[in-house]
């Protein structure tokens, strides 16, 4: 991937990945298996 985002906003987003952790690895391994994903929370 390329490109940028301003530096604010990265820090929101990797915040927001450290708070959904477990939910994103979730996913991860049901996407791997071509299942379902949960539902998760949107950065407000």
């Amino acid at each position: 991937m390329e490109g940028s985002i301003p530096n604010k906003q990265r820090q929101l987003v990797v915040a927001w990945a450290i708070l959904h952790r477990d939910e994103l690895e979730a996913n991860w391994e049901l996407g791997q298996n071509k299942q379902a994903m949960y539902k998760i929370e949107p950065l407000r």
